[in-house]
């Protein structure tokens, strides 16, 4: 057993937590929101850290554990946050690459090389750290105290998961009206520049330079919130025995208002649940609404529901809380064994079977679209050929605005049907295809189904 590396004097700990489960990511974004909050952080900055711990405590969340470190450094003032582990997990590109444009000063460091003593005969490291570091604000640092900062966490009471999706429903918001108020001013500066003639070049440039930092601002904003974005979203996928699954989610190229996709994976006593939705519009609103949606047919679905049922709910509860709002979703059920599934369909583009030896076929069952109060028809059962692929898309992988839409899902069954029958590489293959520089957000989720061994009776 190792000794503890020795912390130097002028840092204080303030807290450290284990990061094992989705639950603890979010204790994680709680922490980072009060402790930041404590030392001086402004707002800005306080949503950027608890985004950032939730960003990466999703991408790196195993069934190892993983431990967050809080201490303040004296000289120079500044929180620092420390992601440690000692397995062989590394951040993926995307969350760390986000993660560093949102907060320039993140380290990630593997584990240094190891003595034979360490490492036994594999001769290999494991583990890694990622550190954060938050400049203190002078003003703040001047007053502040090591024993506050303990008692404010030592007196936060213990809050809900309705609580946990609440704090994150309003960083999203405070990012998007930021970033909306930095387009504003973008517009503002650009119709300046271009009245702007050549007997005013001194104010051309200030307005020049200007322009440049606003442009960034947006950008750093919109990042912000694109990372929000994919916290309402599932940290991984079950592991279900014989279902091979593999995701895509890609936000729209153009830097616009956000949008409403979302998909789901659950393992209940029923079978295996997938879902695949688009809330109806690209707005902070939506992305609202999509979040609560998604979190309502995880609740609902414990309840052991029917596709169809969930999806009456899901309408009634669309109708009660976002009068107004419609959105599409389309649930499949595989049964227990999977040598079948049940298709319920809120108006949402339909999904693909590939099964082998057979041409790829659609499941057009359809009903209404919820938010409109109508009945949902019962769900429609399928059987399946073991080794077979279900494919589920958002509209955002195939709509161009030059193309009919049944020529484009017939081009889609056909590129599905010649790619390899891995989950991830039909994913990869779909996403290349069809999925360059989208003007909406898109969503590709594969399974591939085999039949699961007998159960042996007693």
């Amino acid at each position: 057993m190792r000794a503890p590396v020795p912390r130097p004097r002028d840092h204080t700990a303030l807290l450290v937590s284990r990061v094992g489960t989705e639950q603890d990511v979010f204790a994680l974004r709680r922490h980072a929101k009060t402790i930041s909050q404590a030392v001086g952080l402004d707002n800005r900055d306080q949503v950027r850290l608890a985004t950032a711990l939730s960003e990466l405590g999703r991408d790196l969340l195993r069934p190892g554990i993983m431990t967050a470190a809080f201490t303040l450094r004296q000289q120079p003032p500044a929180l620092q946050t420390v992601l440690q582990w000692r397995d062989d997990r590394t951040p993926s590109p995307d969350s760390l690459g986000a993660v560093t444009r949102l907060l320039p000063q993140t380290r990630f460091e593997n584990a240094p090389s190891p003595t034979p003593a360490d490492t036994g005969r594999s001769g290999r490291a494991h583990g890694g750290r990622i550190e954060i570091s938050c400049p203190i604000p002078e003003a703040a640092a001047r007053s502040l105290r090591a024993e506050q900062v303990l008692a404010l966490l030592e007196s936060a009471s213990p809050p809900s998961a309705i609580d946990d999706l609440q704090a994150q429903t309003r960083d999203l918001i405070a990012a998007l009206q930021e970033a909306h108020a930095q387009r504003d001013e973008l517009e503002r500066l650009n119709e300046e520049l271009t009245e702007t003639n050549a007997g005013v070049m001194a104010l051309y440039a200030e307005l020049t330079v200007e322009h440049k930092d606003v442009v960034e601002r947006y950008g750093q904003e919109h990042e912000l919130a694109l990372t929000l974005q994919r916290t309402f979203l599932p940290a991984t996928l079950p592991e279900v025995e014989g279902a091979d699954l593999a995701v895509r989610y890609l936000p729209a190229t153009a830097m616009t208002e956000i949008g409403g996709d979302f998909y789901e994976a659950l393992a209940t006593p029923k079978g295996l649940l997938l879902a695949v939705g688009d809330v109806v519009g690209h707005s902070l609103q939506a992305a609202t609404v999509m979040g609560e949606l998604r979190h309502a047919l995880r609740a609902y679905a414990a309840q052991d529901h029917p596709p169809h049922i969930l999806l009456q709910h899901l309408d009634r509860l669309l109708r009660l809380h976002q009068p107004g709002w419609t959105a599409t979703v389309c649930i499949v059920l595989v049964e227990p064994g999977n040598a079948g599934i049940q298709v319920a369909n809120a108006g949402h583009l339909p999904p693909l079977l590939l099964s082998p030896g057979e041409a790829p076929r659609f499941l057009n069952e359809h009903g209404s679209l919820l938010g409109l109060g109508l009945p949902q028809p019962p769900a429609v059962g399928h059987r399946v050929t073991p080794g077979s692929r279900l494919l589920m898309i958002t509209d955002g992988l195939i709509e161009t605005r030059s193309s009919d839409i049944q020529d484009r899902l017939d081009l889609l069954g056909t590129t599905a049907a010649g790619s390899a029958e891995d989950p991830e590489a039909l994913c990869t293959s779909l996403v290349d295809t069809f999925g360059k520089d989208p003007e909406d957000d898109i969503i590709v989720f594969a399974a591939r189904l085999h039949p699961t061994p007998a159960r042996p009776t007693r």
